[in-house]
């Protein structure tokens, strides 16, 4: 059996394979990187790196080739660039003949009306097109997401949100990672959806925690999305990816993320990585950054 993982030099795709290579053989595994020399210490390692980059889809039929598991892990971008990136993957797969395709897609993403799950919806219409037995792994919110707040905090300012009391399935990326490892290393996983996420928290209940684990009380400042656009603009972000940060607080808002689900904790075997457990590594990391 080969599993092939794309993305695998990502920040998530690395924890999939490192995963991964805690249960398979190395030989039993393949990459698929736009920079092979990215993966240099995944090859020393035994796994077979391959050159595919989704915007290339001649590179693609070599990257799948001989494939029986494949996990295509979603791309970064506008949601054209990614809607015509994973278009070429799911189209190389079709063409690899490959056994089995897990995605990583986004909660809800059939129904949901925030924007992100367009690119999402569209991919996994692609792939049931296919034929291929697939598994789709809707990863709620990545607590990784909250870094630059979290900065913020330990920097002196307040926890700014226009989320209101809408509610967000918090998980880390570990989790995420350690779960696509146990779809792509399981059995009986055709034809799935999971919808995976943490344990429903409103910002105020996250920002709790945190105080909790920095030991000191952080103010919430819960503002408008025009307010919330300025004191993005006025604390640096690009300008081009306000509109996107305005438009996830308004899907927390709406509810959008709002979708109970204990798939994590069945695919993982274990309760998922308690909020604070979690948070804490996280500040720990920025701690040692710094």
């Amino acid at each position: 059996m080969k599993i092939l993982v794309t993305g695998a030099t990502g920040k998530l795709g690395i924890k999939v394979v490192e995963t991964l290579l805690k249960s398979i053989p190395a030989s039993q595994l393949a990459v698929s990187v736009r920079n092979p020399e990215k993966a240099e210490g995944l090859q020393d390692r035994g796994v077979e790196v391959r050159q595919g980059d989704f915007d290339r889809p001649e590179t693609l039929d070599n990257a799948f080739a001989g494939t029986d598991r494949l996990l295509i892990i979603s791309a970064d971008g506008d949601n054209e660039t990614r809607i015509r990136q994973h278009t070429n993957a799911v189209a190389a797969a079709q063409r690899a003949q490959v056994g089995f395709i897990a995605y990583t897609s986004a909660v809800n993403a059939s129904e949901s009306k925030l924007f992100l799950a367009l690119v999402h919806r569209v991919t996994e219409e692609a792939i049931i097109k296919t034929g291929i037995p697939y598994s789709f792994l809707r990863n709620n919110w990545y607590l990784e997401n909250e870094i630059g707040n979290i900065q913020g905090v330990l920097a002196g300012a307040p926890w700014v949100t226009s989320a209101g009391d809408g509610k967000a399935g918090w998980a880390s990326r570990q989790d995420y990672a350690e779960a696509a490892a146990a779809v792509l290393a399981g059995n009986g996983h055709d034809n799935t959806i999971y919808e995976l996420s943490g344990k429903l928290m409103t910002q105020e209940e996250l920002v709790s925690v945190i105080g909790t684990v920095l030991g000191k009380e952080v103010p919430v400042q819960q503002v408008d999305d025009a307010k919330y656009a300025e004191i993005m603009k006025g604390a640096g972000i690009p300008d081009f990816i306000i509109p996107i940060l305005v438009g996830i607080q308004q899907g927390i808002r709406e509810g959008a993320l709002e979708i109970e689900s204990n798939d994590l904790e069945k695919l993982l075997g274990r309760p998922v990585t308690p909020i604070r457990e979690a948070l804490a590594q996280i500040v720990n990391e920025i701690s040692q950054a710094n």
